[in-house]
């Protein structure tokens, strides 16, 4: 049986940011942000969006009625939960009109919550026939203003649709993973902002990539050859650079110059959004689907998660894997947003909301939304 990713779906928040504008803010040399991090705009949230309204945005992108009668079980992945108790899920359950008859829960494990969804949802679909998941990564990456994080910020959501036959993406089953115990990233529950440390982090995903490699390749016996593209999870795009740039004169010259040729087609929508911790691997999916991917490609796709948790696992690219994404919709999107001024974001990001009325329905141009906090309950409504 043949099971994989059959849709996939996006959101991003129609307002964002110019990472050079962010730079001389903060007097910093232009380049140092748009090459030595790799970044060109960063998307910015309304207050009246989270994760919970962002999950919804993007599944509503591709759920059908045909979809929703067949699915039993939900997933979220995020990092960015607005309840220490109820799951973004369950909040969703209403916002999409789901069926009751649903598995739904949310899975944290830094960013890489979403590919342990995705992977529970291959064990699902494989015992449940004829049954389809949803999985979806969502999140809001925030470090605060004038800090060192702050130009890898972002927010957005992806959502996938994993079923039997596969129109997209067949997930070959073959993986290997590991976990330690590392402090190199963290956000205490106190803290709406990360703490990190940005160096040591980027030491450990490194690391992380270069023991998998080398256990993917001796359980599989398989070399880089054997893949015409690597995906990585990308917080920002010159991250994934770092840990492709470790197979440079261990590959032939014409394979990593086509490794990296396929890597800068999967980061061009990152670089657009910024960082979306759980869906950062995803975008970098479903930028390379758009923007440069071939039917029967075999795709490498490397996972990561603070703390730590990585996966490297393979994927076949389907026939036909174009027609099952609209091309058009998802470019409309990115073009379509508004820019802010760095005072205009600035002031956005220090908005907080206690009890009461959130936004005048009137004013809000998402259809998902937050309305209201009652007695400390997050209340959530859309727009017909």
């Amino acid at each position: 049986m043949d099971i994989g990713i059959d849709k996939i779906g996006f959101y991003v928040p129609q307002n964002y940011i110019d990472i050079v504008e962010l730079a001389k803010a903060r007097d910093v040399d232009p380049d140092k942000f748009t090459i030595g991090i790799g970044q060109d705009k960063q998307a910015v949230p309304k207050p009246y969006q989270d994760a919970v309204t962002m999950a919804a945005s993007s599944a509503d992108s591709i759920l059908t009625a045909e979809d929703k009668k067949d699915l039993g079980l939900l997933i979220v992945g995020t990092e960015s939960s607005i309840d220490e108790s109820k799951s973004t899920a369950a909040f969703l359950m209403d916002l999409l009109e789901l069926p009751e008859d649903i598995r739904a829960f949310e899975i944290k494990q830094a960013c890489f919550g979403a590919t342990a969804g995705l992977q529970s949802a291959f064990d699902f679909v494989s015992l449940n026939p004829g049954k389809k998941a949803l999985v979806i990564a969502t999140d809001i990456a925030r470090y605060g203003i004038k800090t060192p994080g702050e130009v890898t910020q972002g927010a957005g959501s992806v959502a996938m649709v994993i079923s039997e036959n596969p129109r997209i993406l067949k997930l070959e089953h073959k993986s290997v993973y590991m976990t330690r115990n590392i402090g190199d990233f963290w956000r205490p529950t106190f803290s709406k902002t990360a703490f990190a440390r940005g160096k040591f982090s980027n030491q450990v995903y490194v690391d992380f990539f270069q023991t998998l490699w080398q256990k993917y390749q001796a359980k599989f016996d398989v070399t880089a050859n054997d893949f015409s593209t690597m995906l990585f999870h990308i917080p920002y795009t010159k991250m994934g650079t770092k840990a492709l740039r470790t197979l440079e004169g261990k590959v032939s010259d014409e394979k990593y110059a086509e490794l990296t040729d396929h890597y800068q087609a999967s980061i061009k929508f990152s670089r657009e959004v910024g960082n979306l911790y759980t869906g950062s691997l995803y975008l970098g999916l479903l930028s390379y689907l758009v923007n440069g991917a071939r039917p029967n490609e075999e795709l490498l796709l490397f996972s990561y998660g603070s703390g730590a948790v990585g996966e490297l696992y393979s994927g076949q690219i389907q026939p036909g894997f174009d027609k099952a994404i609209n091309k058009d919709k998802i470019l409309n999107l990115l073009d379509n947003r508004q820019k802010m001024s760095i005072a205009d974001y600035e002031k956005m990001y220090q908005v907080e909301y206690q009890n009461g009325t959130i936004v005048d329905p009137k004013t809000v141009q998402e259809k998902f939304y937050l309305s209201e906090i009652k007695e400390n309950e997050r209340l959530y409504k859309k727009l017909n």
